[in-house]
């Protein structure tokens, strides 16, 4: 895993620009701990921070081949993982095309070479990358299929800026960032956010599936992958058997580096999956045991409030799954002080307002799981695809009108001012991109009823929520330079499970009736039948009264960048009368974008224009 920023411009000669293309590259260097590198060309400058994982000698970027009649260079910069690369490599090798290294990198830019642009369709994997191709004098910037690996963009007169995170391009003279009022109702749900869309003015995010040109004419994006609807065929043995297969694959195909690996271990359903698998996968291999983290916190025995989202604590099951497994495992066991001392370290990877104690807490695992492993594994995005979360099983939130995930919970921007509401009209907003989602559904003739219904809820989770959740996991993992892979985010896992209807999802009247069968053999009774349970929360009163305390102060602070923007007093009428919602854990937890939103903008120095 890596990351890399970038500069084209094709009125002005870049070789000179070495100062500023180093400024942007070592905004990465979390992100790649292990080397560095850079190249200029008369329009086009590339730098690149590596995180060796695989051919950890060799795989040095940026990395260049010749291409066209008189050997012009094709340079590449690339960041993840692209799991079949053998079998592409071999298909290249058959080609003519020379290797000089084991990397995948190599690969991909072979590939690119015999291919172009359409090489794309050909990767499996999670990966963002650029190629500056200076035989057609274009730029390609492309981003898989899911959208696992970031890569974001900021058009210019005469080129783009680029970089796997938003602060490569900031640190860009050339780029000043400014946010309209338009963007205030993303900041404080950043799940409603279309793909490809940021809060700042101009800067843009590559859309997950997307390929994006950049020539003398300007700006060009088309899709090279999308859900497609078919008929689903076999019965229910044959999909669970078909399920297992793919894991059994996605996993054996994800552990594959030249680097310490590890698994995160919640005792859910989803992670409980795949280290058993990945266990298995070592096992066979005469490797092991897999290595296991999980989080909580100090006091939660005591703290602990359940709710619809997460009715138990994980701890227990954490350990009842280690021991079963056989792993090596870690509790990480965190307290508010802890918390409150790494939430800067967290913020600063984030380069957007973070999610407040669910980015850190998550920071501070992957930190602790760094001490002795470059890659892990997670059960990230198995509600998205099999159907977990509560409110696929809701009927009246399933037949709402509206996105299913905000479920009860309050709007954040009925907490603006009365001016702004009048403006903006928010609840406008929502339905507005709520029609247009849905329109995007990809529909299978003559299904109706449930089946309708639910492909078009889980196709929504699958948008903004599912990219506000592997954002959070690539910020807070690349942040301590750890490569994280997600097995569920698989296009093939994706592509035949969305297919299979939803009568059968639910086979055995459980969400993730599929996923559930497909492991039975491998998991203990209490995981399996275990309800669904989210990402640890804190609930120790003494964080939720700081976090209430800093609202009010953020309320009476004049030179807070939300002062005047927020109306006080619906603000505090929630923060005193608002209890746990079906996606909350609590008012803190709900009030939390307002605070790290009044934090965000004072770091950038951002009024809302």
């Amino acid at each position: 895993m890596c990351g890399f920023a970038g500069w084209l411009d094709f009125a002005r000669d870049l070789r000179g620009e070495q100062a500023v293309l180093d400024a942007m590259t070592d905004t990465m260097r979390e992100r790649g701990p292990d080397s560095r590198g850079t190249w200029l060309g008369r329009h086009a400058a590339l730098g690149h921070r590596r995180l060796a994982v695989i051919d950890v000698a060799g795989g040095a970027q940026p990395m260049t081949a010749e291409a066209g009649p008189h050997g012009s260079p094709v340079v590449l910069v690339y960041a993840g993982e692209v799991y079949n690369f053998r079998e592409l490599r071999a298909e290249l090798a058959a080609l003519g095309h020379p290797f000089r290294t084991r990397s995948d990198t190599e690969v991909v830019l072979r590939a690119y070479v015999e291919w172009g642009a359409g090489c794309v369709e050909r990767l499996n994997g999670m990966f963002a990358f650029a190629v500056w191709d200076s035989v057609r004098e274009e730029l390609v910037l492309a981003r898989d299929r899911l959208g696992v690996k970031p890569l974001y963009y900021a058009p210019q007169r005469h080129g783009v800026l680029f970089a796997s995170e938003p602060k490569g391009i900031l640190a860009n003279p050339a780029f000043k960032p400014s946010l309209s009022a338009e963007a205030l109702p993303l900041l404080l749900n950043p799940r409603l956010a279309l793909a490809g869309e940021t809060p700042v003015s101009g800067l843009h995010e590559v859309k997950p599936g997307h390929v994006v040109r950049i020539d003398r004419d300007g700006v060009t994006e088309a899709p090279y992958w999308e859900l497609v609807s078919r008929p689903h065929t076999e019965d229910l043995d044959g999909t669970v058997r078909e399920v297992r297969e793919l894991l059994e694959d996605i996993v054996e195909q994800q552990l594959v580096a030249d680097v310490p690996r590890a698994a995160m271990l919640s005792g859910g359903l989803d992670s409980s999956a795949m280290a058993a698998l990945a266990s298995r996968s070592l096992a066979r291999r005469g490797e092991g045991p897999l290595v296991t983290y999980s989080v909580r916190f100090d006091g939660e025995e005591r703290d602990f409030r359940p709710t619809v989202l997460r009715p138990e604590r994980d701890g227990p099951y954490a350990l009842l799954a280690a021991k079963h497994l056989g792993t090596d495992h870690t509790e990480v066991v965190l307290d508010a002080e802890e918390l409150a001392a790494a939430t800067p370290f967290a913020r600063e990877a984030r380069d957007l307002p973070s999610l407040g104690q669910f980015d850190t807490s998550m920071y501070l695992m992957f930190a602790a799981l760094r001490e002795r492993s470059t890659v892990a594994l997670s059960g990230e995005a198995a509600d998205e695809v099999f159907g977990g979360y509560p409110w696929f099983h809701d009927p009246g939130t399933v037949w709402r009108d509206t996105f299913p995930w905000l479920g009860n919970a309050p709007r954040l921007a009925d907490c603006l001012a009365p001016d702004l509401r009048r403006v903006l009209r928010p609840a406008e907003l929502e339905a507005d991109r709520y029609a247009t989602l849905r329109a995007r559904v990809p529909r299978l003739a003559g299904e109706e009823g449930i089946d309708a219904r639910m492909r078009e809820v889980l196709f929504l989770s699958l948008q903004g929520p599912l990219a506000m959740l592997l954002d959070r996991k690539d910020r807070m993992s690349m942040a301590v330079g750890l490569e994280v892979r997600v097995p569920f985010c698989d296009h093939r896992l994706l592509e035949y499970v969305w297919n299979v209807p939803w009568t059968l999802k639910t086979a055995d009247g459980r969400e993730k009736s599929l996923l559930r069968m497909a492991v039975a053999d491998l998991l203990p009774e209490e995981i399996l039948v275990r309800p669904k349970s989210a990402y640890p929360a804190m609930h120790d009163p003494a964080h939720d009264a700081a976090v209430f305390t800093a609202v009010r102060t953020m309320l009476a602070d004049r030179t807070s960048p939300l002062a005047g923007l927020l109306d006080h007093g619906r603000v505090v009428e929630l923060m005193e009368g608002q209890g746990p919602t079906m996606t909350h854990a609590g008012t803190a937890h709900l009030l939390i974008p307002l605070l790290e939103t009044d934090v965000w903008m004072r770091a950038y120095g951002l009024t809302v224009a």
